[in-house]
């Protein structure tokens, strides 16, 4: 299994289905398991951090006509540019995300994104990292791009949610005290049960695990 496959997709795997859009695998059987999002908002599909696929206009058709592309973390511009010059759409990027692009029309956003309803949370900004979050109260969505992810190598084996090994010492307070219904993580598929919980249960022991999940990550790349 390849830790990030260079090739073009062979076609997606749907993960994340819910009344307000979906998620989508392009590469299945990667390690890193890169997922993609769209989400619906009155008939206008907003495309998150994607990966392009054979089958992927034909699934963002189901919810609606593309409204934006939007790139969440610095280093997650993936397929972005390509998908919103082929839907003639512009490219969403928060404010303090440095990252320049040519040939298609830019948006700037800080604290809200366009009139979707979700609010913006930087979780970093600086010129190692740089994250933002999506997070609407009122449907109870909450996305994140890197800072946690379901994929093994976030997580330890008691947890269903890991903080990014980077920043385990270190997570951001922007995502304690929420209480969202379903959490959307740029690796891995999403959580849809007792969301809420899971988050404060992986943001509380982000430090005491960090010995436990290092250890793991050792184990599982040594060399045999």
């Amino acid at each position: 299994m390849p830790l990030k496959e260079t090739q073009s997709s062979n076609g997606l795997r749907e993960i994340d289905r819910w009344d307000g859009g979906v998620g989508w695998l392009a590469h299945p059987n990667e390690e890193m398991q890169r997922a993609s999002h769209a989400i619906s908002v009155d008939g206008d599909v907003w495309v998150i951090d994607p990966v392009d696929a054979p089958e992927l206009d034909d699934l963002l058709a189901e919810y609606g006509e593309v409204a934006g592309v939007v790139v969440l973390l610095d280093r997650h511009m993936r397929d972005a540019e390509e998908i919103a010059r082929r839907h003639d759409v512009p490219l969403y990027l928060p404010t303090w995300i440095r990252r320049s692009v040519t040939g298609i029309p830019v948006r700037r956003f800080e604290t809200s994104l366009a009139d979707t309803g979700f609010r913006v949370l930087k979780l970093f900004a600086n010129p190692a990292w740089q994250e933002a979050a999506l997070y609407d109260e009122t449907t109870g969505t909450l996305i994140v791009p890197e800072t946690v992810g379901t994929v093994d190598y976030f997580r330890t084996d008691r947890e269903r949610l890991g903080v990014h090994p980077m920043i385990r010492l270190f997570p951001p307070d922007e995502l304690r005290g929420l209480t969202p219904e379903r959490i959307l993580v740029g690796h891995g598929a999403g959580v849809f049960d007792s969301a809420a919980v899971t988050l404060a249960d992986a943001l509380d022991g982000s430090r005491r695990r960090y010995p436990s999940l290092l250890a793991s990550t050792v184990r599982r790349f040594a060399p045999i």
